[in-house]
């Protein structure tokens, strides 16, 4: 069974015993934690929430930002221009009674006061559980998880996947049904947070809430942006949920760039590549990544690949950094049906204008997924519910069934089907 014993998922989306805090910073005055502590109870620091990412079969990276004024329209989240003495701790068990390592990392203002923690010597294939403390305040409690041994299947992978989360556009409640599956592992392929100023991107239907600011070119725009997303309780919830592994497409920068070229190339921006390292630095300061990931100027590496045990391999690539320019932008000619991306799938238009995630349960012989998908985004607390799953079965080409099915599961017995689904169902259900 070699096709699946090692599945490798093309998505386009510190020494032993011990952990670093990454990137290295000045020593923290602890007069600053005093300080911090004086605010009073407006001043927890901890508004962004915490995150888990790129799993290892013994260890992880734990992320926290300090923002007591999310908001503030300096991007610096009402921080002191001083480092500041995070403490963070791992445990055994979901109550944080069973203490497993701790330590004390420091968050730099020239990082945006972002904690990186890089843990190995752990247990292979568990979960643990996590949280860090600033003067008096407790952040909330992520879950994070080791993949198994390089050596070990490791029993069922439950996987999940989301792209292209528009703030303005709709409540994420998809990230909240998403947090409720509880994953092994959660992969973000890319448009992240959008660029546009207020209004500028309108959905079909209008907007139901703003962007703050102009459009984000300036390191400051990027943290405030990254920062109005993180204050999302949703989205918050899908990062304590498990761990992440994270990519960017276009947005996270600007809208169609590739390489050292921006949206519109005709109207030269000579500060792009400024534009560009701001995005990579404050991309890197909102997520769980490594050391290696460490912007450096302009440059940042973010493709790898991460391994699940034998059950899976992900290849997580860059799509934008080392690429040429789109030929047409977003026009007709730009996505021709005569030349497929990565070959012709039909079942692809089964997601169009659908908001939801997919959720994947990987096992040696199988692979199930379920697309989730939320009746509506422009009222929070929608329910989810399974609009198609596929099937795909070791050593038998292609998808073995198709399961599809309308948003209301009702909706077929009492006739009240959209015409939409009510063609999916009856031309496309094996």
């Amino acid at each position: 069974m070699p096709e699946l014993n090692r599945r490798h998922f093309l998505v386009t989306g510190l020494a032993a015993g011990a952990a670093a805090a990454v990137p290295a910073a000045a020593h923290a005055d602890p007069g600053t934690t005093r300080a911090l502590a004086s605010r009073g109870p407006h001043a927890d620091p901890f508004t962004l929430g915490v995150a888990c990412g790129d799993p290892g079969s013994d260890g992880f990276v734990l992320w926290t930002r300090l923002a007591p004024q999310p908001l503030a329209e300096d991007g610096l989240g009402g921080m002191p221009a001083r480092p500041v003495q995070v403490r963070w701790q791992v445990y055994a068990d979901e109550r944080c009674r069973r203490l497993v390592r701790s330590g004390v990392a420091v968050a730099a203002p020239e990082w945006g006061h972002s904690v990186h923690v890089e843990l190995d010597g752990l247990s292979a294939g568990r979960d643990y559980w996590y949280r860090f403390r600033a003067g008096p305040y407790v952040s909330p409690v992520g879950r994070a998880r080791t993949a198994p041994h390089p050596h070990s299947y490791g029993g069922p992978l439950a996987m999940a996947f989301v792209s292209c989360s528009q703030y303005e556009h709709g409540y994420f409640t998809a990230y909240r049904r998403l947090a409720e599956e509880h994953p092994d592992l959660i992969l973000h392929l890319g448009d992240y947070q959008y660029e546009y100023a207020r209004n500028s991107y309108e959905a079909p239907g209008g907007n139901v809430r703003d962007h703050e600011g102009p459009e984000t070119e300036t390191l400051a725009d990027y943290r405030l942006r990254h920062a109005q997303y993180k204050t999302d309780p949703d989205l918050r919830a899908a990062h304590a949920a498990a761990p992440w592994l994270v990519v960017w497409d276009d947005h996270e920068v600007d809208n169609n760039w590739a390489g050292e070229v921006p949206e519109r190339p005709d109207r030269p921006q000579p500060d792009f590549l400024a534009r560009r390292e701001a995005a990579f630095r404050a991309y890197y300061e909102n997520m769980p990544l490594r050391r290696d990931s460490i912007p450096r100027g302009v440059d940042m590496q973010l493709f790898r690949r991460v391994r699940w045990g034998r059950m899976a391999t992900f290849h997580m690539l860059d799509t934008r950094q080392y690429r040429d320019d789109q030929g047409c932008g977003d026009g007709a000619d730009s996505d021709p049906a005569t030349h497929p991306f990565l070959g012709i799938n039909p079942h692809l238009r089964f997601y169009n204008n659908q908001r939801g995630y997919v959720i994947t349960r990987v096992e040696r012989e199988r692979l199930t997924a379920d697309f989730k998908v939320v009746p509506t985004v422009r009222e929070p607390g929608a329910e989810a519910h399974t609009k198609a799953t596929f099937v795909i079965e070791d050593r038998v080409p292609g998808v073995q069934q198709t399961y599809l099915r309308p948003l209301d599961p009702s909706a077929r017995s009492s006739g009240q089907m959209t015409a939409e689904d009510t063609v999916r169902w009856e031309t496309e259900r094996p």
